[in-house]
């Protein structure tokens, strides 16, 4: 298993390849990395998988550093998958099941040889600047597309500007997406909020530059959040992403989707936007995101707003409350403005 140390090491000697991603082959590792182990054994994971046996798996090669936190509180190595919780402040309803899921979506299709992980920056800007080292995007493929090109959506997870926390608050949302036919697109940024728009601002024009290679339809996409997450994709979605350092020519979303965060600015240029809350959120009220929904169907915009009872901050995918179901609601009004 890797120790600690030697994890936090790979985050900042970490190299990038194009469009070439997280790949299955050429790994030596320690734990999982061992090669008498069989695929199936690989990607078999529980809530007693230990999270550092996951980050050293060999179907995920480099990429495995960037699934948990690597900032506040990463992971002990004496963390489980049930543990995630502890990695995670501020964080409510996450399920063990749900992260489950994910890391076995992700070893499976790494097992069957696909691509789940793209470098957005090149080596050059990795070397120049070593801290890019901690971005990436992961890709969860649109199910039932035949081979169409299928929508995209872009999701960052929140974690207050201070991690990311992708296992409960991205990830789980790219996977239901990818189930539904879209494809789900979770960005790694920096988390620091201008770099973290300038890294979301690179993954979208990412996308697009690679559109026939991933299979997308670049026609109406949309932005999604939670938390900070949801900051970054109003200040992308409505300032634009050339306003934070991609190509001019980015078209701006078709849709942001915002969850839990406490955000009153306008930009003047807001897309279309769906916004949900629990009513117990301590830490961005509701009333202070229906006050910007309001504000901004007053000039035209096309909304959506939910408050749900009972439920504090960074509930997720509401899995078992009251809110289960909101992302499919939230599907459905971005087809509409498509």
């Amino acid at each position: 298993m890797m120790s600690r140390r030697t994890f936090l090491a790979a985050i900042l000697g970490v190299s990038g390849v194009a469009l070439g991603g997280c790949a299955a082959n050429g790994r030596t590792g320690h734990g999982l990395g061992s090669h008498s182990e069989s695929v199936s054994e690989q990607v078999q994971v529980s809530g007693s998988t230990l999270i550092y046996d996951v980050i050293d798996n060999p179907l995920f090669e480099d990429c495995g550093r960037l699934l948990f936190p690597t900032t506040l509180h990463p992971p002990t190595e004496d963390m489980t998958l049930d543990d995630l919780p502890a990695c995670l402040p501020w964080y409510s309803e996450i399920h063990t099941g749900t992260t489950v899921d994910v890391v076995g979506y992700l070893l499976s299709e790494r097992a069957a040889g696909r691509t789940v992980f793209y470098d957005i920056y090149t080596d050059a800007e990795k070397t120049a600047d070593p801290s890019l080292a901690y971005t990436g995007l992961f890709r969860f493929a649109a199910e039932g597309a035949g081979g169409a090109p299928a929508p995209f959506a872009v999701v960052s997870a929140g974690g207050g500007f201070a991690y990311v926390a992708a296992m409960h608050d991205s990830f789980p949302h790219c996977l239901h997406l990818s189930h539904a036919g879209i494809n789900g697109f979770a960005v790694i940024y920096r988390p620091d909020a201008q770099l973290a728009c300038e890294d979301l601002a690179r993954a979208v024009s990412f996308i697009f530059e690679h559109a026939d290679e991933l299979g997308v339809d670049t026609s109406g996409y949309s932005l999604w959040g939670g938390s900070a997450g949801a900051r970054m994709a109003a200040w992308v979605g409505g300032y634009g992403p050339a306003a934070f350092g991609a190509p001019a020519a980015t078209p701006r979303p078709a849709t942001v989707i915002m969850q839990y965060t406490g955000m009153s600015e306008l930009t003047g240029t807001d897309p279309a936007t769906y916004a949900c809350v629990g009513d117990r959120d301590g830490i961005a009220s509701w009333r202070t995101m229906q006050d910007r929904i309001d504000a901004l169907g007053a000039t035209g915009v096309p909304t959506e707003f939910h408050v749900y009872e009972g439920l504090s901050h960074g509930f997720g995918l509401g899995i078992d409350t009251v809110a289960e179901g909101w992302i499919d609601d939230a599907r459905a009004f971005w087809e509409a403005q498509r």
